[in-house]
Formats: C-alpha cells, sequence, structure tokens
C-alpha cells in the first residue's frame, strides 16, 4: 500500500504503545504530542495499520472544528489512498460504504445523526483534552468507548480547567516533551520576551474554572492601553516576523488589530463566529504575506498550520500551561528560513495569579530562562554545566581513594562519604571539604568537648590535610592504633566486638578479622556522631 507520510521513530512509537496498550485491559488511551509532532500523521498511520484487525469495522475520528476536521480527513486520505474517507457534519453526511468517517462532535450529539453510523470498531478523538465534556461522553458511550471499542485520544496538552478527563482516559501511554521535539531537530527553538504593560493590574482579574475570566482580561488590557505597547513592542522586537496575537475576547483581538495597523504593521483580526468565507480570506492573506499578524480571540490554539509564523504574542496572560503551550505552539513548527520562535509575553502587575511562563513549555525542571536566550541552548549549557560538575566530583573522588589506599595509615568513610581517622572510641579526627572548593580542614571530636577544631584552622589539599591529620593522630595515639597494618588487626574477632555487632544490626562477613570488625564498629559509630552533629546545626542556628 502506497504511503506518502511515512511516520517519524517517535511516531512509530506512539502507535506501538497504543495497540501495546490495547492488548492490556484499558481501551481508552491517550497520547500527548506537542504541536507540530503530526498527531494526524500518527492517528492515519494506526488506521492503516489497524484495518486489517477491524475487517469489516469502520474507524471513527471525532473532532470539534471545521479545520481538525478538514485536515483529518486529507491526512488519511494522504496516507491511505485506498480507503474511503467520509465526512459527517452538517448538511454533509457521508458515512454510507466508508472504511473512515470523520464526524464533527457537535453532529454526533444529535442522537439520529450517531445512531445511523453503524458497525465502528475504533475511535480516535482528536484535540481529546476536550473529552470530559458531556458532548463527548454521550457519543463515545454511543460507540463502545466504556463497553471494550479501542479508543485513542491525541492531544498536545492534556489539561482541562474543569477536570473529569482522568474519568474518560485510562492512561496516557506516550508523551513527547517539546525540548525532545526541539533537540530532535522537529521543531525549532524559541525565545521569550516579557512586554510589560503599565497600568494593567491583574491582580483585579477574577479566575473562572482555574483561569483568569476572559472579560474582565479583555476590559483591563483595554484599560490600560495595552494594545499600543504590544504594536510597539512587536515593531521593536519582531517587525520583519509573520506572527499571531492571541486574546481574550473580540474586542480586544480587533483593537489590538488596530493599533497594529496604526504602527505600520498590516494586521486582521479573526474571531470564533466570524462568518466563514470572510475567515478563509484573512488566513489566505496571513499566508500570501499580504497580511503580516493576525490577531485572534482564541480560535488559533488548534488546527491552525502556518510553519511561517515565527512570533507569537501572549496577549492572553493564563494561568494554565496548557493553553500556553498551545498558543506558543503554533510559532515552533520548521519552515525555510526560520531561525527560531520569538515569543512576547505581555505581562501586568500579578501578586495573585501565578502566570504560565515560558518554562512550562518542558515538564523538565529548567528554573528561570533569562530573556531573549534560546529555551534549548540554554536547557543544554545548564545540562553541560552540571555534566562538568558531576565529572569533577568523580575525579576528586578517584583522588581521594588513590590518596586513601595508598596511605600506611588507616583511614575509614562514614556511610555519608565523610572521610575519618579512627583513635579510640571516644575520638577521632575527620576531613570536612570546604564547600565549591578541593582544600579540606582537619577537626577533632572526643567525647567529652565535641568537635575541636585546631588553631590556626587552615584550609589545605587533600594530601597535604591528611598528612596534617597523620601527625595529630600519632602523637595523640600509639603509632600501633592507626596503622593499616598493625599487626594485631589480623586477630580473630573478641566476643565483644561480636556482640556489639549483632545488637546494632551490623552485618559481620565469614572470616572478618578483629581490624575489619573494629573497622564496621567505627564505621557505625562515627556515622551516627557525624550525623547528629549535622541535625544539631539548624536548630543552633
Amino acid at each position: 500500500m502506497p504511503n506518502a507520510f511515512t511516520p517519524r521513530p517517535y511516531q512509530t512509537t506512539a502507535i506501538q504503545a497504543l495497540t501495546a496498550g490495547w492488548a492490556g485491559p484499558n481501551n481508552r488511551l491517550a497520547i500527548v504530542l506537542p504541536t507540530g509532532a503530526g498527531k494526524t500523521v500518527v492517528f492515519a498511520n494506526l488506521i492503516a495499520q489497524m484495518r486489517h484487525q477491524l475487517g469489516r469495522k469502520r474507524a471513527l475520528v471525532i473532532a470539534h472544528r471545521e479545520e481538525l476536521i478538514e485536515q483529518a480527513a486529507a491526512k488519511i486520505r494522504a496516507v491511505c489512498p485506498d480507503l474511503k474517507v467520509g465526512i459527517v457534519k452538517a448538511e454533509r453526511n457521508h458515512h454510507r460504504f466508508m472504511d473512515v468517517v470523520v464526524a464533527s462532535v457537535q453532529t454526533l450529539a444529535v442522537e439520529r445523526r450517531r445512531e445511523a453510523i453503524q458497525d465502528i470498531g475504533m475511535v480516535i478523538v482528536d484535540e481529546c483534552h476536550h473529552a470530559a465534556a458531556s458532548t463527548y461522553r454521550t457519543v463515545l458511550e454511543h460507540f463502545g468507548a466504556w463497553s471494550g471499542t479501542p479508543v485513542a485520544g491525541f492531544t498536545a496538552t492534556m489539561t482541562r480547567g474543569d477536570g473529569g478527563l482522568g474519568e474518560v482516559w485510562q492512561d496516557v501511554v506516550y508523551t513527547l516533551d517539546i525540548l525532545e521535539m526541539i533537540g530532535d531537530g522537529y521543531l525549532c527553538d524559541v525565545r521569550g520576551k516579557r512586554v510589560t504593560v503599565a497600568g494593567l493590574d491583574l491582580d483585579q482579574v477574577k479566575t473562572r474554572g482555574g483561569d483568569l475570566q476572559d472579560g474582565q482580561l479583555g476590559q483591563a488590557l483595554d484599560d490600560s492601553g495595552a494594545a499600543a505597547t504590544i504594536a510597539a513592542a512587536y515593531t521593536e522586537h519582531a517587525a520583519d516576523r509573520p506572527g499571531v496575537v492571541f486574546t481574550p475576547t473580540v474586542a480586544t483581538a480587533q483593537s489590538m488589530a488596530a493599533a497594529f495597523t496604526d504602527a505600520g504593521i498590516s494586521a486582521s483580526a479573526i474571531w470564533g463566529n466570524m462568518p466563514r468565507d470572510q475567515r478563509a480570506r484573512e488566513l489566505a492573506r496571513y499566508k500570501s504575506g499580504a497580511v503580516q499578524v493576525l490577531t485572534n480571540c482564541m480560535v488559533l490554539t488548534e488546527g491552525f498550520d502556518a510553519p511561517w509564523t515565527s512570533c507569537v504574542v501572549i496577549a492572553r496572560p493564563t494561568k494554565s500551561p496548557g493553553l500556553y503551550c498551545q498558543m506558543v505552539g503554533r510559532g515552533l513548527r520548521l519552515h525555510d528560513g526560520k531561525r527560531d520562535a520569538l515569543v512576547l509575553d505581555v505581562m501586568g502587575a500579578s501578586t495573585r495569579h501565578k502566570l504560565a511562563s515560558i518554562v512550562d513549555l518542558t515538564a523538565q525542571d529548567v528554573g528561570e530562562i533569562p530573556e531573549d536566550r534560546p529555551l534549548r541552548e540554554v536547557v543544554e549549557e545548564r545540562q553541560a554545566a552540571a555534566e562538568a560538575r558531576r565529572l569533577a566530583v568523580h575525579q576528586l573522588q578517584f583522588e581521594e581513594m588513590d590518596l586513601f589506599g595508598r596511605s600506611s595509615t588507616l583511614w575509614l568513610r562514614t556511610d555519608a562519604g565523610t572521610w575519618f581517622m579512627p583513635l579510640r572510641q571516644d575520638m577521632f579526627l575527620f576531613l570536612v571539604r570546604d564547600p565549591g572548593g578541593r582544600t579540606y580542614r582537619v577537626h577533632r571530636w572526643d567525647a567529652t568537648e565535641g568537635v575541636r577544631p585546631p588553631h590556626p584552622d587552615p584550609s589545605l589539599p587533600l594530601a597535604s590535610a591528611m598528612q596534617w591529620a597523620e601527625r595529630a593522630g600519632r602523637a595523640l595515639v600509639p603509632a600501633a592504633f592507626v596503622a593499616r597494618h598493625a599487626a594485631w588487626r589480623a586477630k580473630p574477632p573478641t566476643p565483644r566486638q561480636l556482640g556489639y555487632c549483632r545488637s546494632r544490626g551490623i552485618e559481620v562477613p565469614r572470616g572478618a578479622t578483629t581490624g575489619e570488625v573494629g573497622d564496621l564498629q567505627s564505621i557505625h559509630r562515627v556515622t551516627a556522631v557525624l550525623a547528629s552533629l549535622a541535625a544539631a546545626e539548624p536548630a543552633a542556628a
């Protein structure tokens, strides 16, 4: 069978995760792929692979917007040219004798429309984070989602403000992080810049369903004169970039478009209930370059494929990381001549709301990202620095093991890694490494006075600190007490030693000598002493 869209490695892995998951007890499974990862290619290839298992049954693809329905149908036809693909939406009712039916959830919500579609053996839900809504659940239940029919959900973000997704999707079997996509060269890198609007007080905006209320947010943006500030920032930082602006209301989308036009940047506004032909014209103008910027009231978060977009303006501050990722994702697709994506984050005064930002694009803990620095570049630099620190520690540990291993003096190490020299049961010397450095100090502990640093208390390289401690140890106790190869160490352990170990749960190897058992006792005792000292430090402070 010809296949015009051979899946990428991660797309193949996602398909394998679904089919393997369906072989188990769960049938309602979800896949989370970033915007630009090609989820329609994934489920088109999934249908191609499952067609023989379906036999005479058909696949049903459910979407909630016209653009998503048309895209899904076109992609399935491209991947599987020999499959008959029909669309069921409003007046269109092409499901008879079709191998795949792509349908609007709004149309399937009408009982007679969904009952007319028979022999469904697999269901795919596009943008499945909407599936907790009652309309979806009614449709899914009708087609057997709760009685064993394999169901696959695809989304860029498994979040929904009003919850309930856990009741629909039993498991997320595959997730791909945006940073992985950028690192593998499937998405472009992204950097952010804050656009602070004086007078925009977000603390006055209430929340609904876990996010800022659209109406109040739109009013706050208009009252603060945000449109002119944002247009000026775009002119300064993205004058040569085609971009999209996300706004909370139709009115703010229109006022933003007017402000951009006034600033000399061609712009048009689009919104959800705009006449279909008019919206298609504006999208075509954006594609041709006649319009540089599209402002929109939340209609471009899904199903909008314009890879030449290289600037995204978040003029709809949000508390939802999922919504933020959807908006920014519109600018991350690769395109000829596109070097990266720029995100302009509109900020105002906010102490009450925790707003999503560029760090929420990835599930990795990346910390603060400096302005105007590419996300992947910063993360890779930090990973390289962490690896360098790890290697330095490894080298230091190797150096320690080599020096202590060659010493004729007995050195032991606590469970926490501190090197010490046992002198008597009530006394030992130990090394304290200076924070962030490769130098050490020698401290003494005895049961009467506790920790006693010397005076003066020099910070020395490891070899020098060891020599200083070994001289001090031989001055405090007989040399045989601290010699690694002293004759007494080769004798059998005493009953008292073995009793000590039994009472404290210390495992003694078969054939251990009195010196080796004494070492186990010392490690146990000194570990406990230093741990209690460390625990007491915060209280003392």
